[in-house]
């Protein structure tokens, strides 16, 4: 039997249904059933089937002024006109139906409007000042760090956006979209209406992406990867709290050694690496090794000299930023590829606002079941790990122990993070089995 899908009496390809979908809400997992014509209720979503009399299905938008989306279906000779959507279409249409914004345009949020090279930053005397509390300067960090670092990348693919550097971008441009690179002190405006780009330095949040976006920046100009080793770099501190963050390589290596030369390892690898005759295999896996213990680095650092900032916010959030912070110890175990597309499906189920008073996963009224879930999940993975004293993630790295089995790992961690079916126990229990074969 074959199905073709219309909208208006003509065909629509996948795309166009993927699209229609993304801002669509299913009611309960039923179709909401249009007056006027015979709709259904079904609740086995393995076998969904438009009404049989006028098959016409309505889905209803949750973010677009309630605006009703109509379409038909029908099944090539088939006298009942039963419209059969196959499971796993609908795991795909749910996936994107339910997926934060963190990116424009394909891209990290304004990422086309971040200067692109360091001669459209300002500068003078043949020194660079950057303004890492300006959202759109800040991501120029990022932007001339992809743009430079390409030509090194090649055993990642061949594509521009395989670079592993995509991930943090991404980051910083859920940080902004969810709030969480404002005053949380409320002392100030920024990063409020008044001041969309302003990076507040009492941010916890920003004061951790600092250590994952001036410091590497500052190694990577060190060693010749970015500018032409005549340039010198100046980071302008913030108007408050300046006394919290380092504003140049020396000043940034004399307060952290070796954190800088951790990342001066990591671009000195890379350089080595993508020029010598081994596999892109093997290229991959030493690059990638390298990069993430650069970045539990930066994290560990991060934990230390931001402690104070989680103040500000409420305990759900500051659990949140605990788990958030923990979990790179499973990504970075299994050497987690962080390219644009990746990075977008481990980031889509972050929560889209700061947590407040009251807020307790999986029950949180205004976020999305994706949200509450792996809210949830990474809430779940933080307790286990203190419970069992931390042998949580000492058996995790230990099971980490080669490519299968980080392969593996990746599996095992989008299972958790994307199915809510898949229960925590069965991580566990996998978790073992992959213990005893290392």
């Amino acid at each position: 039997m074959s199905l073709s899908i219309y909208e208006n009496g003509l065909v629509v390809s996948l795309t166009s249904v993927l699209r229609l979908f993304k801002s669509a809400e299913w009611t309960e997992n039923r179709m909401i059933r249009n007056s006027g014509y015979s709709g259904f209720t079904p609740t086995d979503i393995s076998s969904l089937s438009c009404g049989i009399v006028s098959p016409k299905c309505i889905a209803r938008s949750s973010t677009k002024g309630e605006i009703y989306y109509l379409f038909r279906c029908a099944v090539n000779k088939v006298a009942s006109m039963q419209c059969i959507w196959t499971l796993s279409l609908l795991q795909l249409v749910a996936l994107w139906a339910n997926a934060a914004v963190v990116t424009e345009n394909g891209l990290p949020i304004l990422w086309d409007q971040a200067p692109s090279q360091l001669s459209e930053l300002p500068q003078a005397d043949n020194v660079v000042t950057i303004n890492p509390w300006n959202y759109l300067q800040r991501m120029s960090l990022y932007r001339i760090l992809v743009g430079s670092t390409d030509k090194y990348m090649a055993s990642m693919g061949t594509n521009e956006t395989d670079s592993l550097f995509w991930g943090l971008p991404l980051q910083m441009g859920w940080k902004l979209r969810s709030g969480r690179l404002v005053d949380p002190t409320g002392a100030t405006t920024c990063g409020e209406e008044g001041a969309p780009m302003c990076i507040s330095a009492n941010s916890w949040w920003a004061c951790v992406n600092y250590y994952l976006s001036v410091i590497p920046f500052l190694a990577a100009v060190q060693k010749d990867v970015i500018g032409d080793g005549l340039i010198q770099v100046q980071v302008q501190a913030p108007a408050e709290a300046a006394e919290d963050y380092c504003t140049s390589y020396t000043d940034c290596s004399t307060k952290y050694p070796d954190l800088m030369a951790k990342w001066e390892e990591f671009f000195q690898t890379l350089k080595d690496v993508s020029a010598s005759e081994i596999s892109d295999f093997e290229k991959r896996d030493q690059i990638l090794g390298v990069y993430w213990a650069g970045q539990q680095l930066s994290l560990n650092t991060a934990s230390t000299s931001c402690k104070a900032k989680m103040s500000f916010y409420s305990s759900p959030e500051v659990s949140f930023a605990k788990s958030w912070m923990n979990s790179a110890d499973y990504v970075a175990a299994t050497y987690f590829q962080s390219n644009l597309n990746n990075s977008v499906l481990f980031m889509s189920p972050l929560p889209s606002r700061v947590l407040q008073e009251g807020d307790s996963a999986p029950n949180i009224a205004d976020l999305s079941k994706e949200e509450n879930h792996t809210l949830y999940i990474f809430g779940w993975m933080t307790r286990m790990n203190r419970i069992l004293m931390g042998s949580l993630v000492r058996m995790w790295c230990s099971a980490m122990c080669s490519d299968k089995a980080r392969e593996k790992g990746r599996e095992l961690l989008q299972d958790l993070v994307h199915d809510p079916k898949f229960a925590a126990s069965t991580f566990v229990s996998i978790l073992k089995e992959m213990t005893r074969s290392c």
